[in-house]
């Protein structure tokens, strides 16, 4: 490999150019109802699926809402927890908040019949859960002695709301850690669940936006405009936008047409065990959300144009330490054109890259985003190899981009462009971290990963 290395220690950046300062996440804010051209159908947690809906007075369930919404309607939901999942929606729909109170989606149920062991563990009878393995492509020889299969599994565990990390028999449990036997349907905790709020994943999806039939109903190619809501708590995904995963070479006009126009803002998606959300489709605004404590990635972008993400808070992923798995807490991935990250804030990922546009990307725009505490700073930074490393801006087998205005701060590397052309770096800040530019002999013939270096 050869490489461009450099790291600037301090430096000052024009006014016009540089992170604004925030705010950044979600803003508690009173909504006004949505002005739609369709109906307004009013849920609440304890909603009857038998009402209407079409009162404040008397809501219906966000269950029966979801089935019952056409292109141009709305849903306003109460304030409190909603325990639900794998809502199937293909209409282009708007989902708020009433007024100022808080909606938040959970992805668990509460778990209250548990047996004493009489030897530090507690445990009780589990249906709902959520098994997985590693993607084929992970590499076992090289991983498999720092991260146990079992971390690959999809159920989450939490106690009074913190999170517990899954160990792989009962010995390893402490009131930090659980343990799942599958094939008995028990799961193991260390902690006494007594007067306590011991909550256990049911479900591994809030909100699926298919692009195929559903409640009776084809799908509008419109995507979900979503405001103020939290979702949390939930096994692998929390928010999936279907749509073309092209293999190979693809035009932009061939893909990211399924479902356009999805827009979430202040919204907050936390505690996911492997993504917050999956998003597919041309015209994507993700604006003022907050992403957090997810696993192998905080928002996963694919195939996709015309996106914008902007004003948004991604803190804390890879929260299971998994390695070999390529964790970033934004990904976007395979012949994205032009997604714009603009003044975000990406924060405390000492074992996750940054933002990462990977493969067959075509003009990024990575503009006055704050990055601090991306990777390990503490190794020793090797000139001859880059790799393995965490990267705050990540931009690998693509071509255009523009990175202006960022500042790096502690980061492993903050920034790295990799076997990619056309790429415009200016007017950064970089503060104990390292811009590295970087070329190898990787091509698409027998590329572990197939078709993906053929797409840049």
């Amino acid at each position: 490999m050869s490489c461009v290395l450099f790291c600037l220690i301090l430096g000052l950046l024009p006014a016009a150019a540089q992170p604004s300062g925030g705010p950044y996440g979600p803003i508690r804010q009173a909504y006004d109802l949505p002005k739609v051209a369709g109906k307004i159908f009013y849920v609440a947690p304890d909603g009857q699926a038998e009402r209407s809906g079409e009162t404040l007075a008397q809501p219906t369930s966000l269950e029966a809402a979801i089935e019952r919404v056409k292109t141009g309607d709305a849903i306003v939901m109460r304030g409190g927890t909603y325990r639900t999942g794998k809502l199937l929606l293909n209409q282009g729909i708007t989902i708020q908040p009433y007024k100022d109170e808080r909606p938040v989606l959970k992805g668990t149920f509460v778990a209250t019949e548990w047996q004493n062991l009489g030897n530090g563990l507690w445990t009780t009878s589990w249906s709902r859960l959520f098994p997985s393995r590693p993607d084929g492509w992970w590499r076992r020889n090289r991983e498999g002695k720092r991260t146990p299969l079992h971390r690959f599994n999809n159920d989450m565990v939490f106690v009074d709301g913190t999170f517990l990390q899954a160990v792989g028999w009962e010995g390893e449990v402490d009131e930090n850690t659980y343990y799942i036997d599958y094939d008995a349907g028990l799961v193991y905790i260390g902690i006494d669940p007594t007067n306590r709020l011991v909550e256990i994943t049911a479900f591994d999806v809030a909100l699926l936006r298919t692009t195929g039939e559903c409640h009776g109903k084809t799908s509008d190619g419109k995507g979900p405009v979503i405001r103020g809501i939290t979702f949390t708590q939930y096994a692998y995904r929390a928010i999936e936008v279907e749509g073309k995963d092209p293999e190979g070479l693809s035009p932009e006009t061939d893909h990211g047409k399924d479902v356009v126009g999805t827009t979430l803002e202040h919204c907050e998606i936390s505690f996911c065990s492997r993504v917050a959300a999956y998003l597919r489709g041309d015209h994507l605004t993700l604006r003022h959300c907050k992403v957090s404590d997810t696993s192998t990635e905080g928002i996963y972008i694919l195939s996709s144009s015309d996106v914008l993400l902007e004003k948004n808070i991604f803190a804390r992923n890879n929260i299971e330490r998994i390695t070999g798995y390529y964790p970033a807490a934004v990904k976007i991935f395979n012949q994205c054109y032009r997604v714009t990250c603009r003044d975000n804030l990406v924060i405390d990922h000492p074992y996750s890259n940054g933002i990462w546009y990977d493969v067959g990307n075509v003009d990024g725009r990575f503009i006055n985003n704050w990055v601090e505490g991306v990777g390990n700073v503490n190794g020793e930074f090797s000139t001859s190899q880059p790799w393995p490393s965490d990267n705050g801006f990540f931009f690998e087998i693509s071509k255009g981009a523009i990175c202006a205005g960022n500042v790096f701060v502690n980061c492993d590397h903050g920034l790295w462009a990799l076997n990619s052309s056309d790429v415009q770096i200016y007017q950064n800040t970089f503060v104990n971290s390292t811009a590295c530019i970087g070329r190898t002999a990787r091509s698409a013939a027998g590329d572990h990963f197939g078709w993906h270096p053929s797409t840049g």
